[in-house]
């Protein structure tokens, strides 16, 4: 029977980073306060990822005041599929996701009929904060729908597979794939029910998952294995996670990024408070990770220099 006290034991001598010092010795002390924005609204984030030349869901409009969502129907007309995002959201709240039209009506993702009345009014809550951080007035982006890549069609269900990419000081130090489930509602968050696969930095090849507090080797939706999958594009998506470095002047980072069918990876968005459970995915602490990169004596590298260091240090069993 599996123990999830001895599991915690375990991961605690393994180096098991807790909240209260990820927060102090990480976060307070290497992501300077003023550059959360960067990372805080979405908007910002986009527009410094397009001037690196980051790729990133391209965006359609973006919606500051009120009498602006009325108007949103006419410029939307030309796509059938779309995202609408608070800028300051967090955890995927507020997020709508159009997949086609029926009429003057729009299908979201779960197939379920929006009418245009039903549409303003999620916006509007969305613009008077209802989903934001904090509750304050927000703004709005409507992007690109990202189409996930044919080859996580056995291991998703419905909704859109995102990869987790913790990035300390450039270094990438541990990552994670989130699948979604029926559960989940198809979106890829673990605390709605997706699952987490933990993915080993040198190869790209995912190595354990955990549903919950269920460590499992299929999806139970799809019953396909979710281990011993390589992801594609590992090698470009290290380096956008890395570069996401110079990007923020963030220290500690996650870099939430989407392997879209048509666009190969792309980054959905970046966390200056990244959550824990990437851990319990990879069966390992980051602490060891973190402390082996402070230790460093030439930590100042160029991106390809840092990942090169972390394949060579940092593997997932």
């Amino acid at each position: 029977m599996w123990n999830p006290f001895e599991v915690a034991s375990r991961l605690k001598r393994i180096g098991l980073l807790g909240l209260n010092r990820r927060n102090a010795d990480y976060v307070l002390k290497y992501n300077p306060r003023k550059f959360y924005p960067r990372v805080d609204d979405k908007l910002i984030t986009k527009q410094l990822a397009i001037a690196a030349g980051i790729p990133v869901p391209e965006l359609y409009a973006v919606v500051r005041e009120e009498h602006e969502i009325r108007e949103l129907h006419d410029k939307l007309a030309a796509y059938e599929k779309f995202v609408v995002k608070p800028a300051h959201g967090s955890g995927g709240d507020g997020i709508l996701v159009i997949h086609g039209r029926r009429g003057q009506r729009y299908r979201r993702a779960s197939g379920l009929l929006m009418s245009r009345e039903d549409f303003e009014h999620h916006l509007s809550n969305a613009l008077s904060g209802l989903f934001s951080l904090g509750g304050h007035p927000d703004h709005l982006l409507v992007e690109y729908c990202v189409e996930f890549d044919d080859f996580f069609e056995r291991v998703s269900f419905r909704g859109v597979p995102d990869i987790r990419i913790i990035v300390f000081l450039g270094y990438p130090v541990m990552a994670m794939i989130r699948l979604p489930t029926r559960l989940s509602d198809g979106k890829a968050n673990l605390h709605q029910g997706a699952i987490g696969v933990g993915i080993d930095i040198p190869t790209g090849i995912t190595k354990r998952g955990v549903w919950g507090s269920e460590p499992i080797k299929e999806h139970p939706d799809t019953e396909h294995s979710i281990v011993g999958l390589r992801i594609p594009h590992w090698d470009t998506l290290l380096s956008i996670a890395a570069r996401c470095y110079e990007l923020t002047g963030l220290g500690y980072v996650g870099v939430d990024l989407v392997l879209d069918k048509h666009q190969g990876p792309l980054v959905l968005e970046l966390n200056a408070r990244p959550g824990l459970s990437i851990q319990i995915a990879n069966g390992a602490g980051l602490l060891h990770r973190l402390k082996t990169i402070e230790a460093l004596p030439d930590r100042e590298r160029p991106p390809e220099a840092r990942i090169a260091f972390a394949r060579e240090h940092f593997h997932t069993v």
